[in-house]
């Protein structure tokens, strides 16, 4: 049975464009360089795994006609990767059954107490989800559709973010370690899906000159460049990277 895996949103904290309209440096005529905030989905079969939930995660899925979600993986609690939570409420509303959501303890204690609404019944209004800490090694979904997934925590400035590792791709949308270099679980990926930030360095993401240093370290066979701010134009990074170094675009689909 095929993976697949869907970059929902690839834009740093405040998209592109930003919401004054500011475009930066990104060409406002290119439609991949219009960026929402970061989520990524994987789907096999009826196994729909989100990784994060974007504050444009209405948006996300109704453009890519996403229909349902069998669970949630948090990387970490910022904002701009849990502000959608409350838009799944319709699922639970399909179903009756609370959203199983995961994440490392830190970062579902966080997220408890800033969506406590979600977790809690409050006057009438029944909580959609429910928190569950993963280990190192776990899998989601049944049979032919589940899916076996490695952890790694990694450093996103003061807060540890979880890489996701699964069908030799590896998900890190927000880090700024370049110890992951070192690390065992990272080689003989097919697909790198990292945090390219800006040009100038970062005190909690890797800029572009940080990304190239760990793809030419880990050689996956394609390394691909989220969480990209408004500095990176698409056409730019295609021109100037090599081919086995992409930039993402929101709806990039992925085949794993």
């Amino acid at each position: 049975m095929k993976t697949r895996l869907i970059i929902l949103g690839c834009g740093s904290s405040v998209g592109v464009p930003r919401i004054d309209g500011y475009w930066g440096n990104c060409n406002n005529r290119n439609p991949k360089n219009i960026r929402t905030r970061c989520s990524a989905i994987i789907l096999k079969g009826s196994n729909s795994i989100l990784i994060d939930t974007s504050p444009d995660l209405k948006s996300q899925f109704n453009k890519n006609k996403i229909k349902n979600v069998s669970s949630v993986l948090f990387s970490h609690e910022h904002a701009d990767q849990t502000n959608g939570l409350f838009e799944l409420r319709p699922f639970f509303w399909k179903t009756k059954k609370r959203i199983n959501v995961y994440g490392h303890y830190e970062t579902l204690k966080n997220i408890r107490h800033r969506h406590d609404y979600c977790f809690k019944t409050i006057k009438g209004y029944p909580a959609i989800a429910k928190t569950n800490v993963i280990k190192k090694n776990f899998t989601l979904g049944v049979g032919k559709e589940k899916i076996s997934f490695k952890t790694l925590k990694v450093k996103h400035g003061s807060v540890k973010n979880t890489a996701y590792i699964f069908n030799k791709t590896a998900y890190i949308s927000d880090c700024n370690d370049l110890e992951i270099v070192k690390d065992k679980s990272l080689n003989r990926l097919n697909f790198l899906i990292i945090d390219c930030l800006k040009f100038e360095r970062h005190p909690t993401h890797f800029n572009l000159e940080d990304s190239i240093f760990v793809h030419e370290k880990l050689k996956p066979k394609r390394t691909i460049l989220t969480n990209l701010h408004h500095d990176l134009d698409y056409n730019y990074l295609r021109k100037n990277l090599p081919t086995n170094i992409m930039p993402a675009y929101d709806g990039m689909k992925l085949n794993l």
